[in-house]
């Protein structure tokens, strides 16, 4: 199995209760990552870890109204946050696009309130789709409830029958040829909803 260089959390959103805020914290304290909390004047905080390397991870939570939001990226390299922030992205219900880095090649996972509903390979400038979500109840009951069709079957099959009575009822040719070519349109427009 390949070595993973490093994970990219890009275009991250976790947006936290106060409550969630605190189970955000010792979530990493209790994986044992040492990090510091930061609480800045505005009431906002700022998480700030080390990663492999001495690297310092700072992710900024604003403080908006009661919530606490994090919008941004990070870089890591150190397997055991890179589990944390999985967990914690996955727990808070965050949408983030995460970038796995191999040496030949990246992974590209996208999450959605915290359920991964994509996962793409990168490999030389050629990208493959590994996993898709697709909400298929979601769908087939928006397609049940999509009656329009049904419908619009039903208004040309009254245009039809009603355009029938006059064509019976009719005896001058000009006036037959106009309702044979409504009559035309009409069956046109009713095979092709009915395709």
């Amino acid at each position: 199995m390949a070595q993973r260089l490093a994970t990219e959390y890009v275009k991250t959103c976790l947006v936290l209760t106060e409550a969630e805020m605190f189970k955000f914290v010792t979530i990493f304290a209790d994986h044992q990552v040492q990090l510091q909390v930061k609480v800045l004047e505005n009431g906002s905080q700022d998480v700030v870890f080390q990663d492999a390397g001495e690297d310092e991870i700072v992710l900024s939570f604003e403080r908006l109204d009661s919530k606490y939001v994090f919008t941004g990226s990070c870089r890591l390299s150190n397997p055991n946050l890179v589990t944390v922030m999985r967990k914690a992205v996955a727990e808070f219900k965050g949408s983030a696009t995460v970038n796995r880095i191999y040496p030949s090649y990246t992974m590209v996972y996208q999450y959605n309130r915290g359920a991964v509903i994509k996962i793409i390979e990168i490999k030389a400038a050629n990208e493959k789709i590994i996993y898709e979500y697709k909400d298929t109840v979601d769908q087939l009951k928006l397609l049940f409830l999509k009656q329009n069709v049904e419908y619009e079957i039903q208004a040309i099959h009254q245009q039809i029958n009603e355009v029938l009575d006059l064509r019976n009822l009719s005896i001058e040719s000009t006036f037959i040829s106009q309702i044979d070519q409504r009559l035309q349109q009409l069956s046109h427009r009713l095979f092709s909803l009915e395709v």
